[in-house]
């Protein structure tokens, strides 16, 4: 059976040669389609390919000049629009094959925008769940929208739009000019307590700094390597880090969802090898993999000569990836976990009984 983390093969970086897919989610009203409307008039976004559920729903206001096919359109600006009609594991391997054939724009990112009741998770998975796709794209990140408006009540009530905003790498509230100031500033600090790794930003009628949303993991091995802290703690420092996950979680305003969801960070002196790593890894999905919502970590592994990137999400993990040297002085392993009803304490036993004793931060 295969590892849950694996071994990276070779040396050659495996981020530098592969296409991003960032995935912009929130629940139904919360503006995904005007942030991609905006984002897509950028300049730099004339390349970029935008999967979405169905034409009728979207609107992005771009007059469609060519039609690529009954799924896909060329729109003004030059972006590839593109709808699926059946899963997107499929659409996403047809979208590559005919960019390779040049019959589509050579595209050189994508956006998938998922439907307001999507679960992000299994469209993570799609990225590695396919041999084709996952030589050929790379997860960038998850983006989140949270309606300023309507947010509270819908983290209060509806699991789905809870579980987005945990999961999430950049979230967004959106319809702020709309939206009670003290009532949009109590949900960004809200969303904070629930994902401190994050980065909390503000989109006014979709009005978004594209940089926002460039290279949340960064584009290769090695700028990974410099930046490790972008990727782990969206803010990208190591002090905000530990200051969240040492943090109570306010309890005002917070429902059970919130309760339900944990994010903590752990860290490790010792380095791993790669069997303590990857039987760690291998108990923690099989014992609960459905509620390991996201987890992502830089670790030291012995034999190496910097450190190695995991990421996995529920029961998959994506091949590590190995960086060529460490940032700054700080060797120790830190994995950040966000989960759904697993006490701290659960894996910090799993690590423990296979040798590999941590400490929260």
């Amino acid at each position: 059976m295969p590892s849950a983390a694996g071994s990276p093969a070779s040396t050659r970086d495996p981020l530098a040669s592969r296409l991003p897919v960032t995935i912009i989610t929130g629940f139904l009203g919360s503006g995904k389609t005007s942030l991609l409307r905006r984002l897509l008039r950028h300049p730099g976004m004339e390349r970029a390919a935008v999967i979405i559920n169905e034409f009728g729903d979207v609107g992005l206001d771009h007059e469609l000049v060519e039609a690529a096919s009954e799924q896909m359109m060329l729109l003004s600006n030059g972006c590839l629009c593109c709808a699926v009609r059946t899963d997107l594991q499929e659409t996403l391997r047809e979208l590559f094959v005919r960019r390779r054939a040049g019959e589509v724009i050579d595209f050189d990112r994508v956006f998938v925008e998922t439907t307001g009741l999507a679960d992000p998770v299994p469209v993570l998975h799609t990225l590695d769940s396919d041999s084709m796709l996952s030589a050929q794209y790379r997860l960038n990140g998850v983006v989140t929208l949270v309606d300023a408006v309507n947010g509270m009540g819908q983290l209060d009530n509806l699991l789905e739009a809870a579980k987005q905003a945990a999961v999430a790498d950049r979230l967004v509230i959106t319809k702020t000019d709309i939206a009670d100031a003290a009532q949009a500033s109590a949900l960004g600090a809200r969303l904070t307590a629930m994902n401190p790794y994050a980065l909390v930003s503000t989109a006014i009628d979709g009005r978004l700094d594209p940089q926002l949303l460039a290279e949340i993991v960064p584009a290769s091995a090695q700028a990974l390597a410099r930046n490790p802290d972008r990727w782990l703690a969206a803010a990208g420092a190591e002090a905000r880090l530990r200051d969240a996950v040492r943090a109570p979680v306010p309890t005002h305003g917070a429902s059970a969802h919130d309760a339900a969801i944990r994010s903590f960070c752990l860290w490790f002196d010792a380095a791993f090898t790669w069997d303590t790593l990857n039987t760690s890894l291998q108990v923690l999905t099989s014992l609960r993999g459905p509620d390991l919502l996201r987890v992502k970590g830089i670790v030291n592994v012995a034999g190496e000569t910097g450190p190695v990137a995991i990421h996995g999400a529920q029961h998959v993990f994506h091949p590590p990836v190995r960086l060529e040297s460490w940032h700054g002085d700080e060797r120790r392993s830190r994995i950040v976990f966000i989960v759904r009803d697993i006490p701290r304490a659960s894996i910090e036993a799993v690590f423990a009984a296979v040798g590999q004793l941590g400490s929260a931060a």
